[in-house]
Order: structure tokens, then sequence, then C-alpha cells
């Protein structure tokens, strides 16, 4: 054994939460034993802290970005909307506009130092977007750095999602000419091995379903995942496509009908919430209790990035998502593990037997208090496949 892991209260997420209990991690980083302290089986190192509960699975984040959007955010507060931000350059473009000027190992740089606070919050797993490239050159030289990123063993397991269409770059008008050269690019991020998922921005001012439809078919031909941002402003029917495509999520969802809804239970398309960006924004929430109802698995993910969500704290998403869009304190700690996980085709998220061995020691007296929005971290020792990658 590797080391042992000790508590007053474990959450497993795959059962009933275990008074006393322990958790041994076996030499390859996944969990040998789970049952009581006093049956533990004996390792070099222990580890004890109140409370043990999986890693936090942050299910969309648009990470890899560099530069600052805080003019942007200054208007956005002062009640300015969209088409003024966009006259003084701000939005996605301004993103576009970064990326072209840093440097690959600066951009990496940047994504790993994120990933290490990250890792300091309890979080363990990081899906992490490109989309602010825009064009091919830039795109795959997000995804590269992500890449780099993605081979640190010492931070946050990382999951790569192409975000081929998010904006239009600069100079290019044709949705659809852009739309079929975002398909063609896929074959290469995949041949490249680059990414996991290719995800698609769908609403009124971004682009259409059948923009969409096309990338989603040539990502699943190409061996990759689906997932899509769909009903953040408007429901043009892309939550119906995500469901159509067996998407592996349905992100953002301020506006999505009961047939939407009943459509991504049917297809088991989860419905990642992202809180901080509707406040950000000032939006009305999902209707959760209908989703809820209708049967669709919640995610809450923080939505990482320099305009609409800037934050890199998943607990402060999770709190928001309690106080604001109605979820349960015990829905959104398993939003944040076990169902973020299986959205993105992982085996994390779980304390059981033979899964990776992602945990979190906290400094709190239940899991309850993980979802209070406290503004520190209180996550004790953070390990990822039994390593630690993170401690207070």
């Amino acid at each position: 054994m590797k080391c042992v892991v000790r508590a007053a209260r474990i959450v497993t997420e795959d059962g009933p939460p275990l008074e006393n209990a322990a958790v041994a991690i076996d030499d390859d980083g996944r969990i040998a034993w789970i049952g009581p302290s006093d049956g533990a089986p004996s390792a070099p190192t222990v580890h004890e802290a109140p409370i043990v509960t999986p890693g936090l699975v942050d299910a969309h984040t648009h990470a890899a970005w560099a530069g600052s959007r805080h003019v942007e955010y200054a208007m956005r507060m002062a009640g300015e909307d969209y088409v003024a931000i966009a006259k003084v350059g701000g939005g996605i473009v301004s993103s576009h506009r970064a990326i072209e000027s840093i440097s690959e190992d600066d951009l990496a740089a940047l994504l790993e130092t994120r990933l290490r606070r990250m890792a300091a919050l309890g979080v363990t797993t990081v899906e992490v977007k490109s989309g602010y490239g825009l064009v091919p050159e830039l795109e795959l030289k997000q995804l590269r750095a992500i890449a780099r990123a993605a081979s640190r063993a010492n931070l946050p397991r990382v999951v790569p999602t192409f975000l081929a269409l998010h904006a239009l770059p600069p100079g290019e008008t044709d949705r659809d000419r852009y739309a079929a050269a975002a398909c063609a690019l896929v074959r290469e991020v995949a041949a490249r091995k680059l990414a996991r998922f290719v995800d698609a921005y769908v609403d009124e001012h971004a682009f259409q379903p059948a923009h969409a439809r096309s990338l989603g078919k040539a990502a699943r031909d190409a061996g990759l995942g689906v997932r899509l941002h769909v009903g953040q402003f408007s429901d043009i029917g892309g939550v119906e496509l995500a469901a159509e495509l067996g998407a592996k999520s349905a992100d953002h969802l301020e506006h999505v009908s009961e047939a939407g809804a009943r459509a991504l239970a049917a297809a088991n398309v989860a419905a990642v919430l992202l809180p901080t960006a509707a406040f950000t924004l000032g939006q009305a929430p999902p209707d959760v209790a209908m989703l809820r109802s209708a049967g669709v698995t919640f995610v809450v993910g923080s939505d990482a990035n320099p305009g609409t969500a800037p934050t890199e704290s998943l607990p402060l998403a999770m709190a928001i998502a309690v106080r604001s869009f109605g979820l349960t304190p015990d829905e959104t700690l398993t939003a944040a593990t076990r169902n973020a996980a299986r959205s993105l085709d992982l085996e994390t998220g779980v304390l059981r037997v033979g899964a990776p061995a992602d945990v979190v020691l906290w400094d709190l007296p239940h899991e309850l208090a993980v979802v209070q929005p406290w503004g520190t971290s209180h996550a004790k020792l953070v390990l990822r496949d039994g390593n630690v990658i993170a401690r207070a």
C-alpha cells in the first residue's frame, strides 16, 4: 500500500457516507480498500481529516486564456450591453487577439498556474476548452498548450475539448464557410490526439443547429465526443440537437423547454449548469425544478473564463448553484464529482475499489460545508492518482 486516508466521515458518492472510515491507496494510485478505520491495511503514510470526498471535477472551463478583459467587465457591471462592449474590442475577439500575441510556452505556463490554484480548491480534474484561437493555427496552438498542461502529473487531470465553433474571427462573415472549415479541422485535431471532445456554441447570435449538427457528426466520425453550449440566451433547438447527437453534455440551459428537458433525460445528456456566468450576466437561472422533474442529470461547472465567469473556483460555482439555482447541497456535491466525471467519460468522481485515487481531505466539519462560500480554500490535502497535488 502507498498510503491510507482516515476520516471521521467519508463521502464516497458510491453509496451512503461512511463514519470513522478509511481508504487505502495502492502503488498504482488506485483505491485498493475502503472500510472501517480500525480495519484498514497498514501503509507507510497515513493522512487524516474530518471529512473526505472524491476530488472535485470541473467539467466546463475555458481556462487556457491569456490577457485580461477587465475593461469589459467594468462596462458590463455598469450596464453596458454586448454591442457597446464589442465596439471597444471586448468579447471573444479580445481573447482571440491575446492568444495571437502570446507564445505557446507562456500560454501553457498561464494554464498550469491556474490549474495549481484550482487544485488548492479541491479540484482534481479540469475540462479545458480551446475556442479563443478562432483560426486553425491559433486553435491548434491553444490545444497544444492544453496538452502540455495535461502531461503534468502534479496538476489536476486535464480533459481537452476543441471548441470549434465559438465566434467568427475578425474579417470572416460567412458562418457556413467557417463551420465547414471547422468540420475539416476536427479530423486533424483527432489525428493529433489533441482533444477528447468537440464543442460548439449554439445560440441566436452564435451558430445555428445546422452548423453544430455537421460538426457533431464530424466529431463522432473522428472518434471524439460531443459537448454543446446551448440555451444560454435563447432556445433555438440546441437542446434537442444535443440529444440527437448523443452529446455527453448540454451546457448553460438558461432557456430550455419541457420537451427539451425530456429529450435530454431520454438521451442521457447531462445538464452542465454554470451559475457564475449567469450571476455575472444578471440572468435568471435555468428552470432547475423542471429539469429535475424530467429526470435530467445535473453537473455544476465553473465556466472559468476571462469575460463572463472570471473565476477559477468551482466551490464558488457550487455555492451559487445552491443559493441561486435551487440545487440542494447534496445534489451540488454529486454534480461536481460523480456526475461531472461521468459527463467526461471518466472513472473519477467516486471513491470505490479500483477507481483512481482522486481524494480531497477537507478541514471542515461536514460535507455540506463544502458548498458554503467561504472565500478561502478548506482543502487540507488533495490527491490525484494517490499523489499530492495540493497541500494547505
